[in-house]
């Protein structure tokens, strides 16, 4: 703009710029690459919770705007899905918020539950939007790195990334806010355990912390690997934000369903900013959302074991291609370590892979704060077709 002197993106968000997901995505369009970047689907989920979406917009349920905390039967259906999954009591008219999508519910808690200046702890590597957002409400990030147990070892690492509990005490200062978790973990894979958990919990106790937890994977989980939701532990329920979503459980991700679930002050200061965002969203896919709540538990187990079979399709592909590999305990993308392949600069492998295999990936380092600690790591997804996947592995053998 001709004339103008200052800046025109807001001083917090300028170091953002365009995301990593948007510039990967474009260079597997251009070359035509297998996308195994961006964590999305490439089926749609269960055939009746896309008919219940059709059905709400033929009976023209949730066509004009829906309630502003989300229609009444996603909000039953959330408080009898934390019920029935883990002990949890929500009171569906006070203690659940519909948000479109975690993200929404992410950058809606921020903004409602920080001052300019607070500290806000986040485990690195962490999904992008948390430091856009936490920029956006005015607070300062303190990451606490989550580092691999052992190294790679003959290809392969079955070792686990842990929290180093110390480095997270040391963390917290008087201004510090909240605690903002994620688990299961993204990208790497960690499913938190109780002992890690309960660590943070009576640290949050102690310090009088409030938590934010994203748990959009917590059906997402394998092995021997289980979800605890932190909400669950002593002292926790009553300064606890958890979040949840259809998106990556039902294979919707476009329809942006979310929640949050916390106590009646909690959940009010998030509708709060809530109502300033989005105000309301997905109408007749919240229908359909609490339908797909109500799923039984063998659709559940069969969506663990089909992502767990194609988890070792692609972990297999990836270690026999020269990547040293991290088999996750949870979500849908696998940590690969590129050093045994001599390489060392994740960025640069990245956006020479379409080229040199015809595969898309995305480098680690974008999810650190400290850039050299996720330099030789890059981030695949899985949740794709097994054919898809048996020709990325194909593809990846020529590296």
């Amino acid at each position: 703009m001709a004339g103008m002197t200052r800046p025109l993106l807001n001083r917090r968000l300028a170091p953002f710029g365009t995301t990593i997901f948007a510039e990967m995505s474009a260079l597997a369009a251009r070359t035509g690459a297998i996308n195994l970047g961006q964590g999305f689907p490439d089926t749609d989920g269960p055939e009746e919770i896309r008919e219940a979406a059709v059905r709400a917009l033929r009976d023209g349920r949730g066509n004009q705007y829906p309630p502003g905390p989300g229609v009444p039967e996603l909000r039953t259906a959330v408080a009898e899905h934390q019920l029935k999954r883990y002990g949890l009591a929500f009171d569906p008219d006070t203690e659940v918020l519909v948000t479109a999508g975690a993200t929404e519910a992410i950058a809606a808690s921020l903004l409602a539950l920080l001052e300019p200046g607070d500290e806000v702890i986040a485990l690195e590597p962490y999904y992008d939007s948390y430091a856009a957002c936490i920029a956006m409400a005015g607070g300062t990030r303190v990451p606490v790195t989550l580092r691999p147990q052992e190294g790679p070892v003959g290809g392969a690492a079955e070792g686990r990334y842990v929290l180093d509990l110390d480095e997270l005490r040391a963390a917290v200062t008087d201004r510090t806010r909240l605690i903002l978790l994620n688990t299961p973990h993204n990208p790497t894979g960690t499913v938190l355990s109780r002992a890690e958990l309960t660590a943070i919990a009576e640290l949050a106790v102690e310090r009088d912390l409030l938590v934010v937890t994203d748990e959009v994977y917590e059906h997402l989980v394998f092995d021997e690997a289980a979800h605890i939701p932190i909400a669950s532990l002593p002292g926790m329920r009553e300064r606890t934000v958890t979040i949840g979503s259809a998106g990556k459980t039902y294979s919707f991700t476009g329809w942006k369903v979310g929640w949050i679930t916390a106590t009646p002050e909690l959940t009010g200061a998030v509708r709060s900013v809530k109502q300033y965002l989005t105000y309301v969203s997905s109408g007749p896919f919240q229908y359909a959302v609490a339908e797909a709540l109500r799923l039984p538990d063998s659709y559940y187990d069969a969506l663990r074991a089909d992502l767990r079979a194609k988890r070792d399709l692609l972990s297999g592909g990836l270690a026999r291609a020269g990547f040293a590999v991290y088999r996750p305990a949870g979500t849908y993308f696998v940590t690969t370590d590129i050093r045994p392949l001599g390489e060392t600069d994740g960025f640069a492998f990245c956006r020479s892979l379409p080229e040199r295999a015809g595969v898309v990936a995305i480098p680690n380092a974008v999810f650190y704060d400290h850039r050299e600690e996720g330099a030789p790591f890059v981030r695949f997804a899985f949740c794709k077709r097994t054919s898809v996947l048996e020709e990325a592995v194909s593809r990846l053998r020529g590296l």
